[in-house]
């Protein structure tokens, strides 16, 4: 005869292991774990959303309501229209605003069905970029200054680069070194083997 409370321990381990046919019998010990892995959330960090043109606001004002944490940093702009000129607010990044969640895959389809967005950044749903949260604050920070803020173009020595305005605009060269204020753009000539070079404002270079 079996020891009272046997059977029953048996049971209970079975029931544990979720291994119990309609019988009661167990079942040969399988890995279950792939039937219900749960892909683990990105940790939370700032994503970047590409919009399509004008659309920062549009996809921006439908993905508040789920409870999405969302920063579009704006700066007051003259806006010209005929004769008529009225300071408004646009996007300091045009194209781009940002979006800080722990990121799962409903989430990111979510996200992805925004009327107006091109895509999250980033590779896949699990692979997304994440900008410095060093980054974030200091934009924040700059913003919340009060102070005017300007678009600069993010330029790097040694890239070649376009004037954008004034009597040189559309000369192209060589940005040899930069400072907040002022480039020094090189220009050549190849088939004398010769350069010449000029001092810049920064803010009216683009990448060529």
């Amino acid at each position: 005869m079996s020891q009272p409370g046997v059977g029953w321990s048996r049971l209970v381990r079975s029931l544990k292991k979720g291994l119990l046919t309609k019988g009661g019998e167990a079942l040969p010990e399988t890995d279950i774990s792939s039937d219900i892995l749960v892909h683990p959330a990105i940790p939370q960090g700032w994503h970047v959303l590409w919009t399509h043109s004008n659309c920062e606001s549009l996809v921006h004002d439908q993905l508040a309501p789920y409870g999405f944490q969302l920063f579009l940093p704006t700066v007051e702009s003259w806006l010209r229209r005929g004769t008529v000129r009225r300071l408004v607010r646009v996007p300091l990044f045009r194209g781009y605003l940002f979006l800080r969640h722990a990121m799962d895959k409903e989430s990111y389809l979510r996200v992805c069905k925004a009327r107006g967005l091109v895509r999250i950044l980033g590779e896949s749903w699990d692979r997304l970029s994440i900008l410095r949260e060093t980054e974030m604050e200091a934009l924040k920070r700059i913003l919340a200054a009060g102070r005017q803020v300007l678009p600069y173009p993010y330029l790097r020595q040694g890239q070649r680069v376009r004037i954008r305005r004034g009597p040189l605009t559309g000369v192209e060269g060589i940005l040899l070194r930069a400072n907040p204020k002022k480039g020094l753009l090189v220009i050549s000539v190849d088939l004398l083997q010769r350069s010449v070079a000029v001092h810049l404002d920064c803010t009216d270079l683009e990448v060529a």
